[in-house]
């Protein structure tokens, strides 16, 4: 190992290396290349965690497992794996969520420096405030394709993750979703949620009711109809493409001033003949009529899996063929009937699935950073732990690897590090409920893992279950909670505070976000005006349903700071560690007016000169990826 070879290191780096017990959370894309190089390097007493099994697809780019590993937990054969390596190496696996609360602040108060290999901003969130409480060095990173970062950060001395704030995953308007799909990906979410209607525990029903004739007209669902007609294919065929549009189109003011507009099918297309499908390569696009053979094979496999279920529940896997040829013919089908372009087998299950491109040798470029973050933190050089990019170009000077020109401090506003976070809250009190205050805002928003909440000195929210407060069915106004009133809120298990002004805002239509949170009252006068000033538009969707199993980019964030141009992480859950994208397009900072007369070389040199002054100025664009 690198630290037991005299001349590598000073003999007190040597020690330090030998000595600091470091934990990695995270044993996915960068997390297996990361715990390679902490033990080639030389640290001896390491402890990892991951709550996530191995599956086929990790097997490409996540090289401490093989096939035999499928099924098995990461962190546990990540460490079987690293100790052939070195066997004298001292490593506790944990197969858990780092969220539980067995790993609190005594877990942590163990360690010398954590590192961050997730795949998410909630756990993200969770441990950059865990660190902030102990007074731990944290390494944040995260990969997307050929992109990349590495991050410091230390209570008081950089940013902290949530220092700048983070945009939220996309969401889709279910509305958009059952009746106007205008993107192939409205489409996509429509065929996992029929998946579920049809074989698994959906609460969305996409597919209409069926009128079952028995004596008597009686409604049914989508899946009891299945169930009753034994889920033929070419029934289902007819009514989930046929029926089911036709019933749409009956209702002729859903689509009056619309672009959107489904069109029936042809009768004929249901009677043709089944058209070969299995030649054709997953990165091309399929016909209709093969889209057609795919969704009539695909149901008879399905419902073969279905019958054999002990509790007659199926849950859509993107690993499972049968599963993604459902979904994208399905999806293919009603992208035809909405003249949406079709997609490629490859194409939907990156949408479905949530596949964010992973590159082995970008996550083996960030995990060597990360090292080199870990040895410059252990000597207390944070001066030179500025944030690292990894691009997916080169810039003007040739380099993909650029970094901070120098480290950046905490944001004085920031709700977390800062010592007087406050934050305000606008919100109709009479129509939310205490309990959906402290899942939606506190947990979910938030990401507070057990708050307590008092209102003006009175608690109406505990997470000690020997409280008995009965408030949680009651609305916020009904708990006795007004217009103006401060929420000091603790979650004791993160080690962390906030106060929240709440101010009172009915929501005046159904469209109306049903919370808004901003970083002071000028923020939200500010908000206010600008929507008074925004002509209102006339919104083709009826209601926000916020469908977050499947996005196109999970984790994708936006945010800005003095010193950086653009600061985008990455919401979420993808198995290799998504990423803040960087803005790759090497703009010039300012148009040159030059006389004909001068000489091209001339022209490159004062080109070059001002890209050096504009990224002394704005830091050279970079993205940061989660």
């Amino acid at each position: 190992m690198a630290a037991a070879i005299a001349g590598v290191f000073q003999p007190e780096m040597q020690n330090l290396i030998k000595e600091s017990k470091v934990l990695l959370v995270g044993a996915g894309g960068i997390g297996c290349e990361v715990l390679k190089n902490l033990v080639l390097t030389g640290f001896s007493e390491l402890e990892i965690i991951d709550l996530d099994t191995i599956e086929v697809s990790n097997l490409n780019r996540q090289f401490l497992f093989n096939k035999e590993s499928v099924g098995k937990a990461k962190s546990h054969v990540a460490k079987t794996s690293v100790l052939k390596f070195n066997p004298n190496v001292n490593i506790t696996s944990h197969l858990g969520d780092i969220m539980d609360t067995k790993y609190g602040v005594a877990f942590f108060n163990k360690f010398k420096l954590v590192i961050n290999a997730l795949d998410n901003k909630k756990a993200r969130s969770h441990v950059n405030r865990m660190c902030l409480s102990c007074d731990i060095p944290l390494i944040e990173s995260g990969t997307m394709g050929y992109s990349g970062q590495v991050e410091f950060i230390k209570k008081g001395v950089s940013l902290c993750y949530e220092c700048l704030p983070k945009s939220e995953p996309k969401s889709y308007p279910m509305c958009t979703i059952r009746n106007t799909p205008k993107e192939p990906i409205h489409c996509i979410v429509w065929a996992k949620f029929l998946f579920g209607q049809l074989f698994g525990e959906s609460d969305e029903d996409v597919s209409v009711d069926q009128t079952v004739y028995d004596g008597t007209e009686t409604k049914v669902s989508a899946r009891q109809w299945a169930e009753i007609i034994e889920y033929d294919p070419k029934k289902l065929l007819e009514k989930i493409f046929y029926d089911d549009i036709k019933y749409l189109l009956s209702m002729e003011s859903m689509y009056t001033g619309k672009k959107v507009k489904p069109v029936l099918l042809e009768p004929s297309f249901f009677e043709t003949e089944v058209v070969e499908y299995r030649h054709v390569l997953d990165s091309e696009v399929l016909t209709l009529e093969q889209c057609k053979s795919m969704f009539l094979d695909c149901i008879v496999s399905i419902k073969q899996k279905l019958d054999i279920c002990q509790n007659k529940s199926l849950v859509w896997d993107k690993d499972d063929d049968d599963f993604m040829n459902f979904v994208v013919s399905s999806s293919n089908i009603r992208s035809a009937i909405f003249n949406i372009p079709l997609k490629s087998h490859f194409d939907i299950k990156s949408l479905a699935g949530n596949i964010i491109p992973a590159i082995a040798t970008a996550n083996a470029i960030i995990a060597g950073q990360i090292v080199i973050h870990a040895l410059r933190i252990l000597s207390g050089k944070y001066e030179r732990c500025q944030s690292v990019f990894l691009r997916e170009l080169p810039n003007h000077k040739g380099q993909i690897l650029v970094k901070d020109k120098f480290l950046q401090k905490p944001n004085p506003k920031c709700m977390v590090c800062s010592t007087d976070g406050e934050i305000v809250l606008s919100i109709d009190i009479n129509n939310i409920t205490v309990k959906q205050f402290e899942e939606l805002i506190l947990k979910k928003k938030l990401n507070m893992v057990a708050p307590d909440v008092l209102v003006d000195g009175r608690m109406i929210i505990s997470s000690d279950e020997d409280d008995e407060l009965d408030l949680y069915e009651k609305t916020l106004a009904e708990a006795g909670v007004n217009h103006g009133s401060r929420f000091s809120v603790d979650d004791y298990f993160q080690n962390y505070s906030i106060k929240i002004m709440l101010q009172h805002k009915e929501k005046a239509q159904e469209e109306d976000p049903d919370f808004e949170i901003f970083g002071n009252l000028e923020e939200l006068n500010t908000a206010e005006k600008n929507n008074e000033a925004e002509p209102e538009e006339n919104d083709e969707d009826c209601l926000i349903e916020k469908d977050e199993s499947c996005v196109e980019r999970v984790d994708d964030d936006l945010s800005t700071s003095d010193e950086q141009a653009h600061d985008m992480v990455t919401d979420k859950k993808q198995e290799d560690d998504s990423v803040i994208k960087e803005d790759m397009m090497d703009s010039d900072p300012e148009v040159i007016k030059v006389d004909q007369e001068i000489s091209n070389e001339e022209i490159l040199a004062m080109k070059r000169k001002a890209d050096e002054a504009s990224e002394d100025i704005n830091e050279a664009k970079k993205s940061r990826v989660d």
